[in-house]
């Protein structure tokens, strides 16, 4: 006698519906935008796509946006993990606020982020009118950029490590204590390797948020070419300037780094699950 499969209903819609769901809304947030950069910049010899990306002041945009992204996500990658861990294991008067405040840069808007950084570091602002007289020079300068990309960065780097701190139990340092290790033996040793996963995760995004980065960084930066103008600046310019195969040649370059920015946080969420288990 046969038997009847074993259904299980659900709340969701079957596999074919959900897929076919999922797919239409990934070809029309995702797909069709890219194949309109990619049939955009298709429109460009190989010649003039190595011209347009290669030119000085591009090859310019790209040190100034990827560098003062690597600096902040290494900044962020230290001082969020300090973050974090404070965050977790102290108890301390107003710990709620702090917590909170650690996700404004999620909240605040870009453009509000940008104008208050502006204010407070410019010449006379609150802390520039005091670093200003000692040639301390942070708005209006790549110091400006490296700034506003720590303040929207530092989230990504708290929210991926504290989770992974919180599951960490306190036991395994006090046996580490009476095993006779010191306090930086037991962080290097035992707590690092665990958390190392976490912080490079962070680190990635971090840096993935500072080089698509535009909003907070424009009010800061100067924009003067060569010198403070990050590549997303410079695609506007171009579409300013209805050079729109330029301004999606340079787009495919920041895509293409984009991907190898998801790409490295993938395997570094498939490490950090193999090294858990």
């Amino acid at each position: 006698m046969a038997t009847r499969p074993i259904t299980r209903n659900t709340v969701i819609p079957g596999f074919g519906p959900a897929l076919g769901y999922t797919v239409f809304y990934l070809s029309l947030v995702v797909l069709l935008p890219l194949s309109a950069l990619a049939v955009k910049t298709a429109s460009l010899t190989w010649g003039e796509f190595l011209a347009t990306v290669a030119a000085p002041r591009v090859l310019a945009s790209y040190r100034v946006t990827f560098g003062a992204a690597l600096a902040a996500a290494a900044v962020n990658a230290v001082f969020g993990l300090l973050v974090a861990w404070v965050l977790v294991r102290y108890r301390l008067p107003g710990k709620r606020f702090i917590d909170a405040l650690v996700d404004l840069p999620f909240a605040l808007p870009t453009a509000v982020a940008g104008i208050t950084l502006s204010s407070v570091y410019a010449a006379n602002g609150w802390l520039g009118q005091f670093l200003e007289p000692r040639g301390i020079e942070i708005a209006f300068t790549p110091v400006g950029i490296f700034v506003a990309m720590t303040f929207i960065g530092l989230p990504f780097v708290v929210r991926t490590v504290q989770p992974v701190l919180e599951e960490l139990e306190e036991e395994i340092e006090e046996a580490a204590a009476c095993l006779g290790a010191t306090r930086w033996q037991t962080f290097r040793r035992v707590l690092f390797p665990e958390l190392l996963p976490a912080v490079l995760t962070g680190f990635a995004l971090a840096f993935a948020r500072g080089v698509g980065e535009y909003g907070s960084i424009i009010f800061i930066a100067g924009n003067m070419p060569m010198v403070s103008e990050i590549t997303p600046l410079l695609i506007i310019t171009k579409l300013e300037q209805y050079d729109y195969a330029g301004a999606t040649a340079i787009a495919t370059v920041m895509l293409f780094f984009s991907f190898l920015m998801l790409l490295a946080v993938n395997l570094l969420q498939k490490w950090s699950r193999r090294h858990a288990a």
